[in-house]
């Protein structure tokens, strides 16, 4: 037909070049708009490709039959085809099933045999820092989602002050301007002076059009990753130079049969105004700095560092459910079968990014920032947990699980502890606190290392959907052993251990048969405050000044002495306790 309409005249010859060319630029221009569907083709290529032949030979025989009742029977069996394909693939889920399998089968799976100890805890929930930045802004600007990075060498939330969604203009004319970046460990952030970064990015989450960042990176794409890739996560870090830079964390689709996403590496997006270049930058190669999964070793701010999308690791940890068998999480299966657990009052759901230490387990882990999981028991009523997932933030190729249930320690999972709280404050009005946020706390205490859950009391108005946040948030810590609740005190968390032994001391030293820890703090003091409760200072004067000296000298003398001794009772003691360890 085209070569029929090309071939009337020179007019006509016009009218498709200019056709062409604007159907070229479209295609061009507008590729960020359209890579949904390419996506949609390229993670259901498979399903696509073996509908598509179906339907063609069916219709193929469906025309060459003559009499009406054969026709009718072909067209019930493509319904019923296509009918079960439904069921089983989309209401069975089974598309899923054998996607996550493929994922399981992709992992660099490590069975681990030793905890690791967890470090620079952080107080808030993600929801409250959101909610407290919300607060410290106007009516023109929002504040990105929060996600816990390194800067500095110090974990903190980071999130952008960016034009608000509310009013379109703002997207279309206002850059980012401004980054919050807060200490995730203290119980008081505080969203002004040193913590409100000023840097200046014209590619924002909010922002319109070629600005938006989902846009940008799109254009960005080479046509091999505009059919196999899609941005994810956005964080807000500083580079090696110290320089503010938005990194997008990338999904790679892999596979033909049943596609499943994997970590595709990042695209950075360095700061700057918006001028005319940037401009035609953005609508013609996109913006940003492709770093490839196995290229990011090369950059030491993006190694240690949380990039990870979370669409990912979740899909990862789930796979786990595979360890038994690929029959194994079939209904009447389920031996081994986990699930990640989702709380339904928990606005912020696993994974939880978690600084760990893993220098005394001697496995070839980094210490830094993971996605933990606690997965359970695929069944409602069984919530003991299962494994202890472990994977690394930056996207390394591992996937670290400690099999609880294989070493029958009979710990109570995350979707026990709410009920295990709200038990132990009866006078709270659980109707509008609400305990959310179980992630891990694993130290040394008392002779061996410990699992506890450390939960946050968020406050929620009534008739709201988002947490209210609180500079000194109740703190709850749930031995997941023994089931018991420590409440601690948010203001010194150097003192949670010592809290922690003072309540469970005796449940675990007539269990255990323990040795008793933390008893040296008041007994120098009580030995100190009772010589200097003999010491009397005497009035001075000119005749007795000397004698008066040398006698307080004695005095003080014989108080180090003492101390010293007992200090060395103390050391002795300690070194005793060890050896019968």
């Amino acid at each position: 037909m085209i070569k029929n309409y090309w071939n009337k005249g020179g007019k006509q010859k016009r009218i498709v070049i200019v056709l062409s060319l604007i159907i070229v630029a479209l295609l061009f221009f507008m590729r960020d708009d359209y890579q949904p569907a390419l996506l949609f083709i390229r993670k259901f290529i498979f399903i696509i490709l073996l509908c598509a032949i179906v339907l063609f030979f069916g219709l193929k025989t469906f025309r060459k039959q003559a009499e009406t009742g054969k026709r009718i029977l072909i067209l019930a069996i493509l319904a019923v085809f296509f009918g079960a394909l439904y069921f089983v693939g989309w209401s069975m889920q089974l598309y899923d099933y054998m996607k996550t399998y493929n994922v399981f089968n992709d992992l660099n799976k490590i069975e681990i045999h030793d905890l690791p100890l967890t470090q620079n805890e952080r107080i808030q929930p993600l929801k409250n820092i959101h909610s407290m930045g919300n607060e410290s802004v106007g009516e023109t600007k929002d504040v990105s989602l929060p996600h816990l990075v390194r800067v500095d060498g110090q974990n903190k939330w980071t999130m952008a002050i960016q034009p608000t969604e509310k009013y379109y203009w703002q997207g279309m004319r206002d850059n980012t301007e401004e980054v919050f970046a807060v200490s995730s460990t203290t119980p008081f952030p505080r969203f002004s002076n040193e913590n409100r970064i000023p840097v200046t990015f014209s590619i924002g989450e909010s922002l319109k059009f070629s600005r938006n960042t989902y846009n940008a990176v799109v254009q960005r794409f080479n046509p091999w990753m505009l059919i196999n890739y899609e941005p994810s996560d956005t964080y807000y870090m500083k580079n090696d130079t110290g320089q503010w830079v938005e990194v997008v964390s990338l999904i790679k689709w892999k596979g033909f049969f049943f596609p499943y996403p994997s970590f595709g590496g990042v695209m950075v997006i360095e700061n700057g105004e918006h001028d005319v270049n940037d401009y035609i930058e953005r609508i013609t190669i996109g913006k940003g700095q492709y770093i490839a999964p196995n290229e990011m070793k090369n950059y030491p701010y993006l190694t240690k560092q949380n990039t990870l999308a979370e669409k990912v690791s979740r899909l990862q940890a789930e796979s786990l459910k595979f360890l038994g068998g690929f029959s194994d999480p079939l209904p009447w299966n389920m031996e081994t079968a986990v699930k990640i657990p989702d709380l339904a009052d928990d606005q912020n759901q696993q994974p939880f990014v978690t600084d760990f230490n893993f220098e005394d387990t001697k496995i070839d882990a980094y210490s830094g920032l993971y996605h933990w999981f606690g997965l359970e028991p695929v069944g409602d009523e069984r919530t003991s947990l299962t494994y202890s997932v472990f994977i690394p933030a930056d996207g390394t190729d591992k996937l670290f699980y400690y099999d609880h249930a294989a070493k029958k320690q009979g710990y109570a999972g995350v979707s026990a502890m709410p009920l295990k709280v709200i038990e132990s404050r009866k006078e709270f009005d659980w109707t509008v606190n609400k305990p959310v946020e179980f992630r891990p706390y694993i130290k040394n205490i008392a002779g061996r290392k410990r699992l506890f859950f450390l939960g946050t009391i968020a406050a929620i108005r009534e008739g709201s959907d988002n947490f209210d946040g609180s500079a000194t948030p109740d703190l709850a810590l749930i031995d997941s052993e023994y089931r018991d609740v420590v409440w601690i005190d948010v203001k010194h968390p150097s003192g949670w251990e010592k809290e922690v032994y003072n309540q469970l001391n005796e449940a675990w030293r007539s269990s255990e048969g323990i040795e008793e820890y933390f008893v040296e703090d008041t007994k120098i003091i009580d030995v100190v405050g009772d010589e200097l409760e003999s010491i009397t200072i005497e009035n001075l004067n000119e005749d007795n000044t000397e004698e008066t000296v040398e006698s307080l000298q004695r005095k003080v003398d014989s108080i180090k002495k003492l101390k010293k001794e007992e200090e060395i009772k103390r050391l002795k003691k300690e070194l005793d306790s060890l050896k019968g360890i």
